[in-house]
């Protein structure tokens, strides 16, 4: 932030914290403004009206739906014909037992054979299965994106409160040199030069409102709370540094991610589907009843039996066969691929945390306050006519800088904690 002023009359009895501290109210209202939302609350929202999470759920219901229609038996068939209709005198008169017409009621039912049900059922079930898996995948990475929003919101109402702050106390100092400048306090150059300083960080405040506005909107539409965007708030403090846990192994960790298994399901899905493919050289039976009834004379009514069995005399379903062999073999291919993935992910993710945490760590006990002591020094010297004004302003500048760089590295470690979380996450 920059600090400039203490050389001025009406900030002579301040000292650093002091200035933060007013910097900070001169700012806080247009942050309290804002719905400050904790990132468990946005959480609730995110799973109750994010728009993809919906859908998935939605994809997981059909495919249940499907274990359903898998699991029926076939539906038997009701069939009535009438014949013999005489195109000159009709069905003839009276009762409809007398019509001169006869008739043929018949029900047929199909009787499956080679276990085929069972494995419909079951490629059903794993399908459903991996539908499930695919639901916890996207919740997995849509999280992620809901943390990464958050914090991004986070990191830019910080900038711009470090830049709002900082456009204030410069305002002041413009305000505070003019009258020194009116007294011969001060030359023409030194008051120039901190009014260019407080243009520019005016201008960098906007700029960080605009990103600001930009972060609301992230978060707002994975919360589905997007008419409500311009008064989203960030509420929680950066998450802690501290050593990532390592304890889990890696291959528990891959074997129980919810992209391998959902991968893992559909390898079990055309298992059964292949299975189900070559179940088809196995003939299924039609087997029906019939009754007839003939006019007039009911001595001549009569009952009949009938089966109907398929003649595989030319065609025996190897292109099925072939297909569902095929698709088995790219979905245990795809298993490794997932596996591969996944690996890297957790590697990538690893790496990330690390570089972070140490990237949080110099920038907030080091850099800063080695930043913030040489701008206090700065304008002890400034005061005391040691060092001119360019120097302060560079010293104020560096500060700047490193309370931004400060808030950046603390963003990257929260979004880099995200990300190894959601790459390590163990489904139930």
């Amino acid at each position: 932030m920059f600090l400039t002023t203490k050389i001025f009359h009406q900030f002579r009895p301040y000292r650093l914290p002091q200035l933060l501290l007013l910097a900070a109210t001169c700012v806080m209202p247009s942050v309290a403004a804002a719905e400050a939302l904790s990132l468990k609350q946005a959480e609730t929202l995110f799973i109750a009206r994010n728009r993809e999470l919906l859908n998935a759920r939605r994809l997981t219901e059909s495919a249940e739906a499907d274990v359903i229609s898998a699991a029926a038996p076939p539906n038997p068939s009701l069939a009535i014909a009438t014949s013999r209709i005489s195109p000159t005198i009709g069905v003839g008169p009276g009762r409809l037992s007398d019509k001169r017409v006869d008739t043929v009621i018949g029900l047929s039912q199909l009787i499956e054979r080679g276990n085929k049900r069972e494995l419909r059922t079951g490629a059903a079930e794993f399908s459903a299965a991996a539908a499930r898996s695919d639901e916890a995948d996207a919740g997995r990475q849509l999280r992620f994106q809901l943390h990464a929003a958050y914090f991004d919101l986070a990191l830019a109402q910080e900038r711009l409160q470090i830049a709002e702050s900082g456009a204030a106390l410069l305002e002041k100092s413009v305000a505070a040199a003019e009258r020194r400048h009116q007294a011969g306090d001060i030359a023409e150059t030194e008051l120039t030069r901190i009014r260019v300083e407080a243009l520019r960080v005016r201008n960098e405040a906007r700029q960080a409102r605009s990103e600001r506005e930009r972060a609301q909107l992230g978060l707002a539409y994975l919360i589905g709370h997007e008419t409500q965007a311009a008064t989203l708030g960030a509420a929680d403090p950066w998450p802690e540094i501290a050593g990532r846990d390592s304890s889990a192994a890696t291959d528990t960790l891959i074997n129980n991610r919810a992209d391998v298994r959902a991968a893992q399901a559909r390898v079990g899905a055309a298992e059964k589907a292949r299975d189900l493919a070559r179940a088809l050289r196995t003939r299924d039976v039609t087997a029906g009843l019939q009754y007839e009834r003939f006019p007039g004379d009911t001595a001549n009514n009569s009952y009949g039996f009938a089966v109907s069995i398929p003649l595989f005399t030319r065609y025996q379903y190897a292109g099925e066969i072939r297909r569902a062999e095929v698709e088995l073999q790219a979905a245990q291919e795809q298993v490794e691929r997932v596996r591969a993935l996944a690996l890297a992910e957790i590697r990538r993710a690893e790496s990330e945390l690390d570089g972070a945490i140490e990237r949080a760590r110099r920038a907030g006990q080091q850099l800063l306050p080695a930043s913030a002591k040489a701008a206090a020094g700065a304008e002890f010297a400034y005061s005391r006519g040691a060092i001119g004004v360019m120097d302060l302003l560079d010293a104020q500048r560096q500060h700047h800088a490193a309370r931004i760089e400060a808030a950046t590295a603390a963003a990257d470690h929260a979004r880099a904690l995200a990300a190894w979380r959601s790459a390590t996450r163990i489904t139930d």
